[in-house]
């Protein structure tokens, strides 16, 4: 895998002195507003109200129409919170955009690249605390085939913190002659390894998941603007190395989404073996559970737009947790505002 990275790279490379592009610079500034507020009765240290602000600020260097250098930083303010910027987050990666290939090295926003994968398996706090990917993506799409893989490193190793990483793989198939039917997976995996200092009885944890379904989008081909379908299986991969092998809790999953203008309807129904995903939702530890989120959207122009969700849980013994949440985004799009003649 990593070869074929490099290789990547190397030909992007290349591919940016053969160029003609003349090079530019130019700036992006975008941001999230939430307030999140959720009252869980299944799992209580997570019910709590989350709240802040993210903005973010970059200045891209355009070598050509390839080969792109964005350095800049992602701010992180909770409302209430001292010192006033709790989190920054350095913002540094190389880019190649090619018609076929997409390449990210560094520390580059999961927005956009990411942000796709199931709560099951990456729940939806990490666009508030962890915004960034720190490592390699490499993307392949064409009209009807996408397939993206990532490692993103979470925890260095030193003599007291853990070394901890991601990794995976994801990506959608929808075959022409088959009109609104597709397939997609999503896979990840953390490897989770000691410090350099050894602790007594201290065990290599591995924790991912697995999620692979069939759906049918009928999206503007009925009065509505948006209606997918989609099922499938989920599976959970838990292992200590040295105890035992993988456990692999198992189960079927089905959701439904439709909008029509402002107003959308999320469903999620979850049935199996619960299961402990360390990046995933809590709920689906649970041996069945079902979500429903009612969205509308108040305002929405072509660079902010604003969501009311209202979401509904319901799991085993616990049949009235809730959550509500407004979210605003702005994202102002790159500008060039300067250009350079190339050497």
């Amino acid at each position: 895998m990593l070869k074929k990275i490099y290789f990547i790279l190397f030909v992007s490379i290349l591919s940016s002195t053969a160029a003609l592009a003349q090079r530019s610079l130019d700036v992006n500034f975008n941001g999230l507003g939430f307030l999140d507020n959720r009252e869980y009765k299944a799992f209580i240290p997570r019910s709590r109200t989350y709240s802040g602000t993210r903005t973010a600020l970059d200045f891209g260097l355009n070598m050509d129409s390839l080969n792109h250098f964005i350095v800049g930083v992602n701010a992180l303010h909770e409302f209430g919170a001292q010192p006033f910027f709790a989190q920054v987050d350095p913002v540094a990666y190389y880019k190649y955009t090619g018609t076929r290939w997409n390449f990210y090295a560094g520390e580059f926003p999961r927005q956009g690249l990411l942000d796709d994968y199931p709560r099951a398996l990456l729940n939806d706090t990490l666009q508030y605390y962890r915004p960034n990917v720190q490592g390699l993506l490499a993307r392949y799409q064409t009209e009807n085939f996408t397939e993206t893989g990532w490692i993103d490193w979470v925890s260095r190793q030193t003599a007291t913190r853990r070394e901890q990483f991601l990794f995976g793989f994801s990506g959608k198939y929808r075959p022409v002659t088959y009109g609104p039917f597709y397939v997609s997976h999503y896979f990840f995996l953390m490897h989770d390894a000691g410090a350099e200092i050894p602790v007594p009885n201290d065990r290599i944890n591995d924790n991912g998941a697995a999620e692979i379904k069939v759906g049918l989008d009928f999206s503007h081909k009925t009065v509505f603007d948006s209606l997918t379908f989609e099922a499938g299986g989920l599976m959970s991969l838990e292992r200590a190395r040295g105890i035992d092998g993988f456990q692999t809790p198992k189960g079927f999953i089905f959701n439904a989404y439709l909008s029509y203008h402002r107003l959308a309807f999320y469903e999620e129904f979850y049935h199996g073996q619960g299961s402990t995903i360390e990046y995933g939702d809590s709920f689906y530890s649970k041996p069945t559970y079902n979500r429903l989120d009612i969205i509308y959207t108040p305002f929405a122009f072509e660079r902010i737009r604003g969501q009311f969700i209202a979401s509904f849980h319901f799991s085993p013994g616990h049949l009235n947790d809730n959550q509500e949440a407004f979210k605003v985004t702005y994202d102002l799009g790159r500008k060039i505002i300067a250009r350079f003649n190339q050497d």
